[in-house]
């Protein structure tokens, strides 16, 4: 018990990290997700073909990868990020691009009469989207953003590869240090805490938007 005591401010400074990179993703990525979406859903083939290629090379690349390309690569063209800067760019990029496409489908499954309506109540383009076609999309794709949003917490400790200290890495570091998987367990357990408050969070949110008929 003296043990895990000793190391839990080490694992609780890696869980700051650890949350710190999933709160800037989502905060980022979502909105970015969907404006990327309806970049996919105009009339502009350039605009449609440019995003296309970054979700191809987002979702058909490993994430590890792109993190290694961003901290390590960008620098060789005179691009330079902290670690911490390189692993949250890396980490919008990605999950903005699979948002994307839940919300992409989410727009598409709403009847075109939703628009027509909107338009003869005089709704400008974002008041529609605004105040009608976004909180129905919002409920169509609550399931699937949950789903990336898991996903998310696990692949913070990807970050590892380019020095950051995330949990993780925190209990790597003891582990290799101590010689035993002690904090390997308790990075476990920390894990599966978080996961848990977060999906309780999610159920909740669930539960309040299907009381939208």
């Amino acid at each position: 018990m003296a043990y895990i005591i000793s190391i839990i401010p080490a694992l609780l400074a890696g869980v700051k990290i650890t949350l710190l990179l999933f709160l800037g993703t989502i905060i980022m990525a979502i909105p970015l997700g969907i404006v990327t979406s309806l970049g996919l859903l105009s009339a502009i083939k350039p605009l449609k073909l440019i995003l296309k290629f970054y979700i191809w090379i987002m979702r058909g690349t490993p994430l590890l990868l792109q993190l290694i390309f961003i901290f390590y690569g960008l620098p060789i063209i005179g691009i330079i990020f902290q670690r911490y800067d390189a692993a949250l760019v890396a980490l919008v990029m990605n999950y903005a691009a699979y948002f994307a496409e839940i919300f992409r489908g989410g727009f598409q499954s709403i009847p075109k009469g939703q628009y027509e309506s909107a338009h003869v109540l005089q709704l400008n383009y974002w008041q529609t989207l605004r105040y009608i076609i976004i909180p129905q999309v919002s409920k169509i794709v609550i399931p699937a953003i949950g789903n990336e949003v898991i996903n998310l917490i696990k692949d913070t400790s990807l970050v590892y590869v380019i020095g950051l200290g995330e949990l993780l890495r925190a209990g790597n570091v003891a582990s290799a240090r101590d010689v035993t998987l002690i904090p390997l367990v308790m990075v476990g357990i920390i894990y599966l805490l978080i996961t848990g408050m977060i999906s309780f969070l999610l159920k909740r949110i669930e539960l309040n938007y299907s009381k939208w008929k």
